[in-house]
């Protein structure tokens, strides 16, 4: 978290319907600044309802980036948007305004901080085997064979590391070459962990539970039924990220006449909730140095925003 120096951009996260895009707006207004999108499916022009994108009276009181600009035909890639949110930076800082990067995808963050690395795709059964050793043998006999195979990430990676040691396995048998190898030709991050203001809101459980019921029952009241029939007609992949966003699986049974409207609803509300309680987890152990928030503070944060030179030129008005 940013004392002193200058804050080059705003970061802020959280899980869904925790109130990210308000507070983005609110700062937007407050600090001259320009909102750029996070969420990995809110950039999906068909789902504007459904993926809860900002309204059209938030997108008027400040300005947006990267929403709704991809066509659900397209495999939005975490590179892709990594090379988007590289031009949408450089527009807002030659306007002279600040960044505000908003969403709940913690993999765009974790680009955006630390870049992306060339790896390739892994076979499903080079991936499937290895996760099979590791049940079957444990974490140090794969540490010990990294070590043996591959000296550097051997003894880079702590010995009872369960994500990093079978992906690095992975990849050295995948390819043939050390995963340090790849790493050393992806995208660079866009930003520093220590020129940024990286906030995480992150409500009661129970709260956020509710929450996320009422806003799925008034997606379905606002149209989301016919945003998803609209996708259906298309006969789109049906692996296609737009097609797995929340709510559209549940949906598309219910237009199939599988289950019942309120089947429908209450499993797409019950999957809403297990993303937020992923996200929770996701960010807490990939991305720390975001500074966990509760909503309620979320307005001490914005006056800070409002009277601190760290945040550039406030507008005299909110």
């Amino acid at each position: 978290m940013i004392e002193e120096a200058h804050v080059r951009a705003v970061l802020i996260a959280g899980p869904t319907a925790s109130g990210k895009s308000v507070l983005a707006v609110e700062l937007a207004r407050a600090l001259d600044g320009m909102v750029i999108n996070a969420d990995s499916m809110q950039v999906y022009r068909d789902l504007r309802i459904l993926t809860a994108r900002p309204t059209a009276g938030q997108e008027k009181q400040a300005s947006h980036r990267l929403y709704g600009y991809v066509d659900a035909a397209v495999n939005c890639s975490v590179g892709t948007w990594l090379d988007d949110a590289r031009s949408a930076l450089a527009e807002v800082e030659r306007a002279g305004r600040l960044p505000i990067v908003v969403g709940g995808t913690g993999l765009y963050f974790k680009a955006l901080l630390r870049g992306l690395s060339a790896t390739p795709p892994i076979p499903q059964a080079i991936r499937e085997a290895i996760r099979a050793r590791l049940e079957r043998d444990g974490i140090e006999a794969l540490h010990r064979e990294l070590t043996s195979r591959d000296p550097v990430a051997g003894a880079r990676l702590k010995p009872r590391d369960r994500a990093r040691i079978p992906r690095a396995l992975e990849v050295l048998e995948a390819t043939g070459k050390p995963i340090d190898e790849w790493h050393a030709h992806g995208l660079p991050p866009l930003l520093r962990p220590d020129e940024v203001r990286a906030v995480f809101l992150a409500p009661d459980r129970g709260e956020l539970q509710a929450r996320i019921d009422q806003r799925f029952a008034r997606m379905l009241e606002e149209g989301a039924l016919d945003e998803v029939a609209a996708l259906a007609s298309r006969k789109l992949d049906p692996m296609l990220p737009a097609m797995k966003a929340l709510g559209v699986p549940p949906l598309l049974k219910h237009l199939r006449g599988d289950i019942s409207l309120d089947e429908a609803r209450t499993l797409g509300s019950a999957e809403t909730r297990q993303y937020a309680k992923r996200q929770f987890t996701w960010f807490r152990h990939q991305l720390p140095e975001f500074a966990w928030l509760a909503p309620s503070d979320a307005q001490n944060l914005l006056n800070v925003a409002k009277t601190s030179s760290q945040f550039g030129r406030p507008r005299d008005k909110v």
